[in-house]
């Protein structure tokens, strides 16, 4: 029963679209509308607005660590684990939005850094070199992902491992067309307006 509960905390609280209510608020429109159509701080920057992009990230990366964090005070680890992956699919699949939402890159990255503070800064660490380098969001995000199940294996952490293996799964799973563009050589650089 707390797994069950666990899950639809961490969903309710990634499905909160952070991108899409700040960019309404500030009177941006529907950020679905311009760039790549997502939901998140890659495409709030597209806007402009640095600050509301700032704020998407820190708002979907707090939604995944308060998932994780809350599930795991009321009902121990596990129940944070499944928490956090609730979370992950809250926001990539929001219930509010006819279930497209956002490509959970920031909102895993809370989650992980709940689930070991080693492993999301580590992850970050990756996201950052690979962006740096490319200017480009989503191969910072799919080399990110990848190295997080590495980095717990290195770490001798199995379970955590698996964890982000799971995390990583959906993240590719939801980079799809960005992965198409990335080979196609078509794929938008980070900053480049909408």
């Amino acid at each position: 029963m707390s797994a069950l509960l666990a899950l639809a905390l961490g969903y309710l609280l990634g499905a909160v679209p952070w991108g899409l209510v700040l960019t309404r608020a500030a009177g941006l429109g529907d950020i679905r509308q311009i760039g790549s159509g997502n939901i998140g701080a890659t495409n709030v920057l597209r806007t402009g607005n640095k600050g509301l992009a700032a704020a998407t990230l820190a708002l979907d990366i707090g939604k995944g660590a308060a998932a994780l964090g809350l599930a795991q005070a009321l009902w121990g680890g596990t129940a944070g684990l499944v928490a956090g992956f609730g979370a992950m699919l809250g926001h990539a699949f929001p219930v509010w939005l006819g279930f497209k939402g956002g490509k959970g890159v920031a909102t895993g990255g809370g989650v992980l850094l709940a689930a070991a503070w080693w492993l999301g800064l580590g992850t970050a660490a990756v996201w950052l070199a690979v962006a740096v380098l490319t200017r480009l969001s989503s191969a910072a995000s799919l080399a990110a992902c990848l190295a997080a199940p590495v980095i717990a294996l290195l770490a001798g952490r199995l379970d955590l491992a698996l964890f982000a293996a799971g995390i990583a799964a959906l993240v590719v799973w939801r980079h799809q067309d960005n992965i198409q563009r990335l080979l196609a050589g078509t794929e938008p650089r980070i900053g480049r307006k909408g």
